[in-house]
């Protein structure tokens, strides 16, 4: 259950570390608390420095750049359909650009198999590991 303030690290290699939601883009139907799966508005709190020589690896992002993310990971459990709870250690986002596409290239950590039934299976493809 992500909502205002909320902070999340980031797994892509888009360049933030950590990002804090500023609003849930989806339907009334939770009061504005954002779960895996679901698109959220953020703000980029700390990212890599960047170098001084422009190279292919240079982060897409700066610290203040305002972003989309889709929430991966959250320390709230979710039921599943089978009557298991699903719970991880914190609470994880991938950035996306205003296309819905991943901003980075890859993924660092493991993410929620609930993401593929929301319709994020590009996500589910890149991570190394799917719970």
């Amino acid at each position: 259950m992500i909502g205002l303030k909320g902070t999340l690290n980031v797994i892509d290699n888009s360049g933030a570390l950590l990002i804090e939601c500023v609003n849930v883009l989806k339907q009334k139907v939770n009061n504005g608390w954002g779960s895996v799966g679901d698109e959220i508005v953020c703000v980029v709190k700390r990212a890599r420095p960047i170098s001084g020589a422009a190279s292919a690896s240079a982060p897409k992002v700066r610290q203040g750049d305002v972003r989309r993310a889709v929430i991966v990971r959250t320390r709230k459990a979710v039921r599943r359909p089978d009557g298991r709870y699903i719970r991880f250690d914190d609470n994880a986002a991938v950035l996306l650009n205003n296309k819905r596409e991943m901003l980075g290239t890859r993924i660092g950590g493991v993410v929620s198999a609930d993401l593929r039934m929301k319709g994020w299976g590009k996500i589910v493809s890149l991570a190394p590991k799917v719970v």
